[in-house]
């Protein structure tokens, strides 16, 4: 149900825009887990596209926005660094809007794309 794509290899400060096809009306939100590390938070978006949550790490560097009749989620994420490295997941689920920063609330999971971020 969920499909993320639109990752690759970028050098330090470029961009990169994150694709997600995610039909019906679910919140959606994208996780990233880098090497060695835990899965975290990266942005969520209600289905309406009306709401939208950041991770502190990417606040003023990365949007997220949806095109509902494309059923379609982007991630445009700007002024990458190294440290962006990661595979990067698409979740949804329905329901309230509270709680979207924790995987653990999702029901649908995409497989990952990796995005390189080199210095």
């Amino acid at each position: 149900q969920l499909q993320a794509s639109g990752g690759g290899l970028v050098q330090a400060g470029g961009s990169l825009r994150l694709s997600c096809a995610a039909s019906g009306r679910i919140h959606v939100g994208w996780f990233r887990r880098a090497p060695g590390k835990e899965r975290e938070f990266v942005a969520a978006i209600i289905w309406s596209g009306g709401t939208t949550y950041y991770a502190d790490s990417v606040k003023g560097r990365f949007t997220i926005s949806r095109d509902n009749a494309k059923n379609t989620v982007y991630l445009q994420m700007n002024s990458l660094k190294p440290e962006d490295t990661a595979v990067y997941y698409c979740a949804g689920r329905s329901g309230s809007y509270y709680t979207l920063e924790a995987g653990s609330s999702y029901t649908y999971w995409g497989q990952g794309t990796l995005v390189t971020v080199s210095s």
